[in-house]
């Protein structure tokens, strides 16, 4: 189904960082940080999301494919399918460094997350 683009379904990319992310039990896993977009078909790839620490410091940065982001209105933020526990073992940086997205960087992020890499 297709939602129409109106002002309801479009979101400033600025408005984006800082937005909670749950899981499906309504726990608080993180923020969003950053979206990282394709610069070729200007798609948003990924949500990077802050988690850990402790008042933002020490938090690591984990990417998430964006495809797994369903947002909430009720909530306010974006509901993801994944306990803490999974975050442990998940592909992440601290926040002090970036990665390079390069397309094995991608398909290990997809793979974690059981997602076919685009």
């Amino acid at each position: 189904m297709t939602t129409p683009n109106t002002a309801s379904s479009v979101i400033s990319s600025d408005k984006v960082n800082g937005t909670t992310v749950y899981n499906p039990a309504g726990e608080k896993l993180g923020s969003i940080d950053s979206l990282m977009i394709d610069k070729l078909s200007g798609r948003v790839r990924y949500a990077v999301m802050e988690f850990g620490g402790f008042l933002g410091i020490g938090t690591d940065r984990y990417p998430l494919p964006w495809e797994m982001l369903k947002y909430d209105p009720m909530q306010g933020g974006y509901v993801v399918s994944l306990a803490k526990e999974q975050l442990e073992g998940a592909p992440r940086y601290a926040q002090d460094t970036t990665p390079e997205y390069t397309d094995e960087y991608g398909r290990r992020v997809y793979d974690y997350y059981g997602l076919p890499y685009l």
